[in-house]
């Protein structure tokens, strides 16, 4: 099933988070009303930066592994490109 997205969140402390779910619009909720990620619950509110839709878990999974593994001006590229879209 390919209902999976990864996303990059913006945290208050001008931090990026990086993670997957199958529904974002109830994941940014949670992250904002303090019980989402460990990592994000001092650092609200968040704002979603980047997604991308349409994966299965596995190729989620993957492609969050990459996306964390990019330097901090790779990732504001990649969110820059997403939104000139």
């Amino acid at each position: 099933m390919n209902n999976y997205y990864v996303y990059i969140l913006k945290c208050r402390d001008n931090t990026l988070y990086t993670g997957i779910t199958t529904d974002l619009e109830n994941r940014l909720k949670k992250h904002n009303s303090g019980v989402g990620a460990k990592y994000t619950r001092g650092r609200t509110p968040v704002e979603l930066m980047y997604y991308e839709s349409g994966l299965d878990k596995s190729q989620a999974l993957k492609r969050e592994i990459a996306i964390k593994k990019l330097t901090r001006i790779k990732k504001e590229k990649l969110i820059e490109n997403f939104n000139k879209k």
